[in-house]
């Protein structure tokens, strides 16, 4: 380290790159040997080649196999041989080497051995994202800053209900309540800083806001005071507003999408402080939506947490004199629509929350698959992975769910399956149905079990974390809809969608991708149904129908086959559906799970509960297998079927247009597309475009542009505006002569006037024959006169009259014999003056 000291100080400083290397190896347990003894010194590399003391005995060796460190030689030499200043800068390193030796101070990558030296094997790397375990608790949601998060946790139970839940039957009389806001009421919940369009998402933390946490309820004046106390800062909450208009009586508005004005359909919200034989009516009063599921009888869900606690009762269906209508109040942009509903709670002093459906956090999300990461024969052939960390930096699961192969040919020969959920946010129908579906492939039943063998299922249970947690119903934190943007190549600003394609691409590269399905929620039809891509090669023609089709027979009171289409529009071109359709995947498909119920067979006219959804999950393993069955007969069976019906729908239409037309042959040839309607239920086409911040970025480049060229307008060179200021000038001159036949006849006399007007508006010329009117000069006052050599020509307007006029002289003023001034009047009206110099 110091050969100054070895070769009798000839330097006296140590190398300073030498001593930090070592410090730097030694604080990493990469170096413990002796000082000088670095790997890049071509000095001691020599010496450890010829010097057998520098060699370790045996493979790994130990601490006293290496020769005495040649600081020990320094601190020999350093008191007769070096100043005070070295003397304390080498004791200074002696010091840091002693703490770097400290056990609590070593690098925690190497393994140590029983004797405590250095196992030449680094630690195994860790994720680059945390992975749920047992042994670290629950990564926490993150949330936007602006945010404000309470700090209760919020669970609720699952619950079927023994009865079926039937529709809420309108019976024409409900009432509609006039709109009468926060000039009749008293606002008893309002959110204080809540993102709206024209910001846009910059920043997360564990917990949303910073500070403390100030209560928005209004403060209870007493136990007789029956004001309910309203809350939604908790994960999916949305509530923006309550305002108490009676009694009992509350009109609600909901918080739109983070950084954007709109969709307005899914709330989730608690309220505190009941009675139990009050009669309390809640109108939501600013959904979007012209048509719902609430026309045709779906009711609100309820939760009591009294009922939960004592007799274990979850999510129930309640509400009379339901009412979807549209909102009294035009604000003279887009028109709002109004929910009412009213309800009694079933207990006093109780805490209950309503919501437009069964709520499914990320919370709830992660510790399912927690459980599924500490099953010992789960994890075994469930891989949990992370496709990528969301806008808020939220983790997006990925598993990988099949059995072991045998050997790489089996492993290879095993076609995949694509499955996602809560690409919307507030569509939490999705999730239970991957619940179901989850529940089931990861179970030790037969089939299960077959499915593994055959397939590789790539599961994402939750492809928008951020719009989960912070309560959006369709965005995300980009303030646009995902499932517009699967064609994007903005990674940065729509991460969960970019990384699914690419897994999916990547996926489509080693094995052939039988089936890709996203779980969706619908608002305006019940059932649940499918939308595909008719397949347009006559080989395949009819396939992507056939899935549908078998699952209709496997679960034929939950999905209608009739509500399916398969038609692709130009606004959904960037949908999952579309997008893995064009990628190669034929059976591409979107399930839509409806937020009512059912209007098919045994379960006609009740709501879907939670059970219904997840036994779609269990439906969509069943019917893979149907589809799949080496067995074509059913295969077979359906296509025909599906023969037959399109048969029918053709000569429909063509009975509808009043046409007959033979279809024994040429009815094949017929575009699936012409006969099909628009898929309905979605006006997420409104959400596409830039990412909000890439959008306000891109108003203020154009403003900037815009005024650029404003301003580049201005600027000419010189030879321009002498060209410009020329021609104006010419063409004025020019109106002149053609309003004044008197300045016509003085251009004829003298020509060098015209000329010379070019360049000057001083006109010279010689004062031969000034011509005066009379009348110009009547109107002067006693003491004034006019100079003999001064004369005033006045020419007329267009109109041929004679204005004369003369300016009024003080009387101790007096005008230059020199100057005579000719004055022109404009087409305004305005005078012109054009001062004549003349040369006397």
């Amino acid at each position: 380290m110091f050969p100054a000291l070895e070769t009798h100080l000839k330097q006296t400083i140590p190398d300073p790159y030498e001593d930090f290397m070592y410090r730097h190896l030694q604080y990493y347990g990469y170096f413990k040997a002796q000082r000088g003894s670095l790997p890049n010194s071509a000095t001691h590399q020599h010496v450890r080649k010829n010097n057998p003391q520098y060699l370790l005995h045996g493979s790994l060796g130990g601490k006293d196999d290496l020769i005495p460190d040649t600081l020990q030689k320094e601190k020999l030499l350093w008191p007769t041989s070096l100043s005070s200043a070295v003397h304390r800068q080498i004791e200074a390193i002696n010091r840091d080497s002693h703490m770097l030796s400290l056990p609590h101070l070593r690098s925690r990558q190497l393994l140590y051995d029983e004797l405590d030296e250095v196992n030449p094997r680094l630690r195994e790397p860790q994720e680059l994202f945390s992975i749920l375990s047992t042994k670290r608790p629950l990564l926490a949601p993150r949330w936007p800053i602006e945010c404000e998060v309470i700090k209760e946790s919020i669970h609720h139970i699952e619950w079927a209900p023994p009865q079926p839940e039937y529709f809420y039957q309108p019976k024409g009389n409900e009432k509609v309540p006039e709109i009468v806001g926060e000039k009749k009421g008293t606002v008893v919940y309002q959110l204080d800083s809540v993102p709206t369009e024209g910001s846009y998402f910059t920043s997360s933390r564990v917990g949303g806001k910073q500070g403390i946490i100030k209560e928005l309820a209004v403060t209870l004046q007493g136990p007789e005071d029956n004001t309910l106390l309203f809350e939604s800062r908790f994960e999916c909450g949305n509530l923006q507003k309550a305002v108490r208009v009676d009694t009992y009586e509350y009109e609600l508005t909901l918080r739109t999408d983070l950084y954007t004005n709109r969709h307005t359909q899914w709330f989730y919200f608690r309220v505190q402080n009941t009675r139990k034989d009050a009669t309390y009516r809640f109108t939501i009063v600013n959904l979007l939506k012209p048509k719902s599921l609430y026309t045709v009888g779906m009711k609100p869900l309820l939760y009591s947490q009294m009922d939960a606690n004592t007799r274990n009762i979850g999510w129930r269906r309640e509400g009379n004199e339901i009412k979807y209508c549209k909102n009294n109040m035009d604000d003279g942009q887009q028109p709002f629509y109004c929910l009412t509903w009213t309800i009694q709670f079933p207990y006093d002093q109780d805490t209950c929350f309503f919501a437009h459906f069964y709520p499914y956090t990320y919370t709830d999300l992660q510790c399912y698959l927690l459980s599924v990461a500490n099953n010992p024969i789960q994890s075994q052939f469930c891989k949990l992975q992370t496709l990528c960390r969301s806008l808020a930096g939220n983790t997006v699961y990925l598993l990988t769910i099949t059995n072991p192969s045998q050997t790489p040919q089996e492993a290879a020969a095993k076609k995949a399956v694509v499955l996602s959920a809560r690409v919307h946010p507030g569509e939490s129908n999705g999730s239970w149905v991957m619940k179901g579906f989850l529940d089931f492939i990861l179970s030790n039943s037969p089939d299960a079990q077959l499915l593994r063998d055959i397939f590789v299922f790539k599961v994402l249970p939750m492809l928008n974390p951020d719009g989960v947690i912070v309560g959006n119903y369709r965005c995300s934190l980009a303030g646009r809809d995902l499932n517009r943007h699967y064609k994007t190549i903005l990674k940065e600003s729509f991460p969960c969608i970019w990384y699914t394609r690419n897994m999916i691409k990547r996926l489509l590269e080693e094995r052939e991708v039988l089936l890709y399905c996203d779980f969706h929620g619908h608002s305006r039809k019940n059932n649940t149904f499918l939308y595909g891509c008719n397949n347009n090669n006559r080989k395949y023609w009819l396939h992507e129908r056939v899935f549908p089709l078998m699952l209709s027979k496997n679960a034929p009171d939950r999905f209608s086959f009739h509500s399916c289409n398969f038609k692709v529009q130009k606004c959904k071109e960037g949908t999952g559906r579309v997008v893995m359709w064009r990628m190669g995947i034929l059976n591409s498909y979107t399930m839509e799970s409806t937020f009512g119920g059912s209007t098919l067979g045994s379960k006609r006219d009740t709501h879907f509960t939670i059970e219904d959804l997840k036994s779609l999950g269990y439906h969509v393993c069943d019917t893979l297998l149907d589809f799949c069955d080496p067995d074509q007969t059913k295969f077979t069976q359906c296509l025909a079927e599906l023969k037959e019906l399109l048969r029918q729908e053709i000569h429909k239409k063509f009975h509808e247009l009043g046409q007959d037309v033979d279809l024994e042959e040429s009815w094949s040839d017929i575009s699936l597309s012409d006969i099909e309607s628009s898929t309905s239920g979605s006006d997420s086409s409104l959400s596409d475009g830039l990412p909000v911040h890439l959008a306000n970025i891109a108003d203020e480049l154009t403003q900037k542009k815009m005024f650029k060229k404003k301003k580049k307008k201005s600027l000419q060179t010189r030879k321009q505006r002498n060209e410009q200021y020329q021609k104006k000038n010419l063409m004025w001159k020019l109106k002149l002569t053609e309003d004044t036949s008197e300045f016509a006849s003085t251009l004829q006399k003298h020509p060098a006037f015209f000329k010379n007007s070019e360049s000057s508006s001083f006109l010279p010329m010689r004062n031969e024959n000034p011509r005066l009117n009379e009348t110009n000069l009547n109107r002067r006052d006693k003491d004034t006169s006019l100079d003999p050599s001064m004369t005033t020509l006045i020419l007329p307007k267009n109109k041929g009259r004679m204005q004369t006029n003369l300016n009024r002289r003080d009387k101790d003023t007096s005008l230059d014999p020199s100057m005579t001034t000719l004055i022109l009047p404009k087409n305004k009206g305005r005078m012109q003056v054009l001062h004549l110099i003349y040369c006397i």
